[in-house]
């Protein structure tokens, strides 16, 4: 965060030197929330205004089981509503999905984490949205959205910049810049746990990539303190009937993580796997996991001594 006298003109010398970063941005980025979502709406009514042909559709990329989120074509952020209900296996509330939210809009970023600024109560005209997402809305994200006389009212949203899914970039970038992007997304879960970030779910399309070639995260629904989880190893099985069994053989708690079952998920083919294990390996292991937790609570205990 910044202490100015007058952030306008902080806001306009950054501008002058970082020519592509929306103004909004760099409000948020030095610690002017408010100014920075003021900008951001001014932002999108200028866009609904030069394009009015423009209208929100469903976000290209992998449906989600917690968000319903949405775009403009030609606008560069994308919109996110909290669904009704969550598909199985699922089981966070409403509720969670709000406080997880917080907890980023709260929390050191790293570089890694996409602000996700909270609205409330937005009005827009019906025309803006494609026949299928408001059908979408009005059946999955009832309990946010309505239409009242031609007007859609969206009474709380999350609004981010838009990324390209990780898994999407993979399948249309050329191999070069997909061997850059698996290295940077291994460094970009190594950035979030020494921020103190565990991503939950460490899957491509929860990971996007950035106009420059970034990996960062912005699924935060599974999203907690990486020192409020417990990194097992997995026990050795007696039988092989343990192996295939539809549920563990051993106990697992609430906030057990197994780092060795990351290889089941993490979605790369040959060769950018091989890519990734070169590079990263460190990540399938306990160790790695529990040592950046030491160093978080070594780090937490020498601050609370200098307090």
């Amino acid at each position: 965060h910044v202490d100015v006298e007058r952030p306008y003109d902080l806001v306009r010398f950054l501008s002058s030197i970082l020519p592509r970063k929306r103004i909004a941005e760099l409000y948020i980025s030095t610690g002017f929330n408010k100014h920075g979502k003021t900008e951001l709406y001014r932002e999108l009514l200028d866009h609904m205004t030069e394009c009015s042909l423009d209208q929100f559709e469903i976000s290209h990329g992998e449906r989600g089981m917690v968000m319903i989120v949405f775009n403009m074509p030609r606008d560069d952020i994308v919109f996110k509503l909290i669904r009704d209900h969550f598909a199985t296996p699922k089981k966070s509330t409403r509720q969670d999905v709000m406080a997880k939210y917080d907890l980023v809009f709260k929390h050191e970023l790293a570089g890694r984490l996409v602000d996700a600024m909270a609205f409330e109560h937005l009005k827009f005209d019906e025309c803006c949205f494609a026949p299928e997402l408001l059908i979408e809305l009005q059946r999955d994200a009832g309990q946010t959205v309505r239409v009242e006389n031609g007007n859609v009212i969206v009474d709380h949203a999350y609004v981010e910049r838009r990324v390209t899914p990780l898994n999407i970039y993979l399948e249309e970038a050329y191999e070069e810049a997909c061997r850059k992007v698996v290295y940077d997304f291994g460094c970009a879960i190594k950035d979030l746990a020494v921020s103190n970030i565990f991503p939950g779910d460490i899957l491509l399309k929860n990971f996007g990539v950035t106009r420059h070639g970034r990996v960062v995260f912005y699924d935060y629904d599974e999203l907690c303190p990486l020192t409020s989880c417990t990194f097992r190893k997995l026990p050795q099985s007696s039988s092989y009937d343990d192996e295939i069994a539809s549920e563990p053989w051993f106990y697992v708690d609430e906030n057990d993580v197994f780092p060795e079952e990351f290889r089941q998920f993490l979605g790369l083919a040959e060769p950018l796997r091989r890519e990734f294990m070169s590079h990263h390996a460190d990540l399938f292991s306990v160790d790695f996991w529990q040592q950046t937790q030491a160093c978080l609570l070594y780090t937490s205990d020498a601050a609370d001594d200098l307090a």
